[in-house]
C-alpha cells in the first residue's frame, strides 16, 4: 500500500542520511508490536515480537530494524500499558481524598447488575484498600457554594495522612468538584510538593454523578505511575522524535497528557484501528461496516455507520471510566487464545492468551494449544509464509498439541483444530452481535472490515453466520492499528455539567465558549493550526434518568424527540427537556494518510504452490496465492488461500474475490 506525502505539519528535519524526518505508527499488542512508517512518500512496514515485560525494547527494536537509514521525527504510539496495569491488577498503592462520609463511594458503586440472573454477582475489589481513603472535612453543593470550607488545619491533617500512607498516587475527588473546583485545587496544591502523581476529578472529569467521576480518577491514578514511567523511557531512548500516544477516542495527544490522564489511552489499541479502517473505507466508498480486528490475544469490534460512535461511559475490568471512547467491543479471542476442555467436558477457547511469550505451540517455546496452532493445522495458516517467511513456524508442535486435545475429545485431530475455529468464531460472533443486534442494527447492513493478524483466517466463516454478504480485506491488515495511528489527528474533548431545562441555544453556545477557548489553547500549544471542533450536549426529558447525546445546533431538540423515537421507540414532544452536559470534540490536522492506487492486474494471476486445506468439515487441495501478485482487477473464486507479510487470508467457496483499484481483497457472497 503506498501513501501520499505527508503533510507539512508533520514533517521534520532530520540527522541521518535521509534529509526529512519521517512519521511512525506503533500498535503493541499481547503478541506482536507493529510498525508503520511514511519514508519519501512510501509505506514501510515491520512486526516484532512484543516484550511485556518492557514494551519499549520491542518498540526501540522495531524501529531500528526498520529505519536504520533515516531519521524519526514523530512516533504515534498506541499501547496497552495502562489497559494491562488495570486487568492484571499492577497498578499503583492509590489514596483516596474525598468528603468525610463519602470515602466508600468508589466500593459502593451502583445496583446495575451485568447479570440479572446471577444468585451470587461478584463485582471487583475497589482499587484502593479502605484504609487508604480519607475523609477531610469540607462540603460543596450542587450549585458550586461552599457551605464547610477547607481549614489549614484540615490541609495540614491530610497532607500528613498521605505522606504516611507510603502511597504511590493520590486521587483527590470531592462533591460537587464540577460546579466549583476551589477546594479540590487546595487539596492538590497541598499535596503536590509530595512529588507522587495526583489524578484530580475535575481536571480529569467535569461533570456530576460523583461514583463514575470519583471512580474515573481513581483508575487513573491506579494506572499513571506505570504508564508514566514507561512513556518517560520510551521517549529517552527515542532520543528527540516528538512522542503522541493514541487516545480512546480514535485522537492523538501529547506524551505529557498522556502521562498525566492515562485514563484516556485504555483504548488505545483497538481506537487505533477504527482510524486505520475509517480512512481506508472513506478511499474506496464505503461509510457502514463493523471492523473486525483478530490479534493475537483478543479481538476488538466496533460498527462505523457513516462515523465512528463515541461513547462516554465504559467498564473496563468492571470499573466505571467516563471518558470518552469508540464504541468498541473487546472479547478475549486471538490467534494466542489457549482451548481447553472444561470441567463439564466442553471445549472452550480463551479468554486466556498464550501472548508472545511462550506463544502459541507452533511457535516452538509453548505447548499449550491455541486458535493459531489449529489454524496451522487446518492448512489456513501457510508455515513457510509466515510473516514473509521471516519467523519460523513448528507445525509438528502445533500437530502434538492438538492430538493431546484431540485424545481429551475424543476426536482426530483435523476435527480437534475444526472444533477450536468453530469455538471461536462464536464468541467473536456473540461480540458482533453485542454491537450490532444489541444496539438496533441488523448486520446484514453492513460490509466486514477484516483486519489483524488473524482476522482474514476468520471473516469468511463467521460473515456466514451473521449473513453478511461483503467483507473487505485491507493490505497489511495485520498492520492497520498501525496504520491509523500514524494518521491520527491531534484531539481533545472535555465535557462540562450545566444543567438547563429548556435551554436557549444561544445561552448553551455562550456556556461551550471557555470549553472552546480551552481545546484550542491546548492544541495550538503542541503545534497544531487547523483546528475544528464540534459541540454536543447530553439531553433527556426532566425526571429522566439517563441522557441521549445530540449535536449541538440550531435543532439540538427536535433532534433530541427524533432520537429518543429511534432509541425508544416514543417521544413526548411536549414535555419539558434538560440539557445535562455540553461537550466538544476537535481535532487538529486530520488523516496523514491515504491510500495509493495500484497497478492494473496483467494476465491471470498463477498460485504460488497448493496445499491441503479444511473446507467446511473436510479437506481440500486449494491454491496459494501471494497478495504482492494479485493486481487491480483480480477475480478469482474460493476456496483460496492468500499470503502476505503482517496476516493470511482464507477465502471459503461461497465467495468470490476481487482486487480493486487499492489492492484491498473485495469479497462478495455467491449465494
Amino acid at each position: 500500500m503506498s501513501i501520499g506525502r505527508l503533510p507539512s505539519s508533520i514533517r521534520r528535519r532530520g540527522h541521518g542520511r535521509d534529509a526529512t524526518a519521517v512519521a511512525v505508527g506503533v500498535d503493541t499488542g499481547g503478541t506482536f508490536t507493529d510498525l508503520v512508517a511514511i519514508v519519501r512518500g512510501e509505506l514501510r512496514v515491520h512486526k516484532v515480537l512484543s516484550t511485556p515485560e518492557d514494551p519499549a525494547d520491542a518498540v526501540i527494536r522495531g524501529l531500528s530494524e526498520m529505519l536504520a537509514d533515516v531519521s524519526v521525527g514523530a512516533v504515534t504510539y498506541s499501547s496497552t500499558v495502562a489497559t494491562n496495569a488495570l486487568l492484571e491488577k499492577k497498578g499503583a498503592r492509590v489514596a483516596l481524598i474525598t468528603n468525610a462520609g463519602f470515602e466508600d463511594v468508589i466500593e459502593i458503586g451502583r445496583q446495575n447488575r451485568d447479570d440479572l440472573y446471577a444468585l451470587a454477582p461478584s463485582r471487583p475489589e475497589p482499587l484502593v484498600k479502605r484504609a487508604m481513603r480519607f475523609g477531610i472535612a469540607e462540603r460543596t453543593l450542587f450549585d458550586g457554594t461552599i457551605i464547610q470550607r477547607l481549614t489549614n488545619n484540615e490541609l495540614a491533617r491530610i497532607r500528613k495522612l498521605a505522606a504516611a500512607s507510603n502511597a504511590e498516587a493520590f486521587a483527590v475527588c470531592l462533591l460537587h468538584s464540577y460546579a466549583n473546583p476551589k477546594s479540590e485545587e487546595a487539596i492538590a496544591r497541598t499535596l503536590q510538593p509530595l512529588g507522587r502523581p495526583l489524578s484530580v476529578s475535575h481536571r480529569i472529569l467535569a461533570e456530576y454523578r460523583e461514583y463514575e467521576r470519583f471512580s474515573t480518577a481513581v483508575v487513573n491514578a491506579y494506572v499513571a505511575p506505570r504508564m508514566s514511567s514507561h512513556l518517560q523511557n520510551l521517549e529517552t531512548r527515542l532520543k528527540g522524535a516528538r512522542l503522541r500516544v493514541m487516545q480512546s477516542n480514535g485522537s492523538a495527544i501529547g506524551a505529557e497528557l498522556a502521562r498525566a490522564e492515562p485514563v484516556r489511552t485504555i483504548l488505545s489499541g483497538p481506537a487505533a484501528g477504527v482510524i486505520g479502517a475509517a480512512a481506508l473505507a472513506t478511499a474506496i466508498g464505503t461509510d457502514r461496516f463493523i471492523t473486525f480486528d483478530m490479534g493475537g490475544t483478543s479481538t476488538d469490534v466496533s460498527l462505523f455507520d457513516r462515523r465512528a460512535r463515541i461513547r462516554t461511559l465504559s467498564h473496563p475490568e468492571g470499573y466505571a471510566v467516563r471518558t470518552p471512547v469508540i464504541d468498541i467491543h473487546t472479547v478475549g479471542a486471538g490467534g494466542g487464545s489457549i482451548a481447553r476442555i472444561d470441567a463439564g467436558g466442553s471445549l472452550r477457547v480463551g479468554p486466556e492468551s498464550a501472548g508472545a511469550d511462550p506463544g502459541p505451540a507452533c511457535y516452538g517455546r509453548g505447548d499449550a494449544v491455541t486458535v493459531t496452532d489449529a489454524d496451522l493445522v487446518a492448512g489456513r495458516l501457510v508455515a513457510e509464509n509466515f510473516l514473509g517467511g521471516k519467523m519460523k513456524l513448528h507445525p509438528e508442535r502445533a500437530a502434538h498439541a492438538l492430538a493431546q486435545l484431540a485424545r481429551e475429545m475424543k476426536s482426530a485431530p483435523l476435527a480437534a483444530a475444526r472444533g477450536v475455529i468453530r469455538v471461536v468464531n462464536a464468541n467473536m460472533e456473540r461480540a458482533i452481535r453485542v454491537i450490532t443486534v444489541e444496539r438496533g442494527y441488523d448486520p446484514r447492513d453492513f460490509a466486514l472490515l477484516a483486519f489483524g493478524g488473524a482476522g482474514p483466517m476468520h471473516a469468511c466463516e463467521l460473515a456466514l453466520d451473521l449473513g453478511i454478504r461483503h467483507i473487505v480485506m485491507p493490505q497489511n491488515p495485520g498492520l492497520l492499528c498501525a496504520w491509523g495511528a500514524v494518521g491520527a489527528p491531534l484531539g481533545r474533548e472535555y465535557s462540562l455539567t450545566v444543567r438547563e431545562t429548556n435551554p436557549d441555544y444561544s445561552r448553551l453556545l455562550r456556556r461551550a465558549a471557555p470549553l472552546i477557548r480551552r481545546v484550542r489553547n491546548e492544541l495550538k500549544a503542541e503545534g497544531a493550526a487547523k483546528i475544528e471542533h464540534e459541540l454536543w450536549v447530553d439531553m433527556r426529558y426532566r425526571g429522566q434518568s439517563y441522557e441521549l447525546e445530540v449535536a449541538l445546533t440550531s435543532r439540538f431538540i427536535p433532534e433530541f424527540h427524533s432520537l429518543h423515537q429511534r432509541t425508544f421507540g416514543h417521544a413526548a414532544p411536549d414535555a419539558p427537556v434538560e440539557v445535562v452536559n455540553i461537550r466538544i470534540r476537535a481535532i487538529a490536522g486530520g488523516p496523514a494518510i491515504a491510500p495509493k492506487k495500484i497497478a492494473r492486474m496483467k494476465g491471470r494471476a498463477k498460485p504460488i504452490s497448493r496445499a491441503q486445506v479444511m473446507v467446511g468439515d473436510r479437506e481440500r487441495i486449494v491454491p496459494i496465492y501471494a497478495r504482492d501478485s494479485l493486481g487491480a482487477g483480480t477475480r478469482l473464486r474460493g476456496p483460496i488461500v492468500v499470503v502476505e507479510l503482517s496476516s493470511t487470508a482464507y477465502v471459503a467457496p461461497e465467495f468470490d474475490l476481487r482486487v480493486d483499484d487499492f489492492g484491498n481483497l473485495q469479497l462478495e457472497a455467491m449465494r
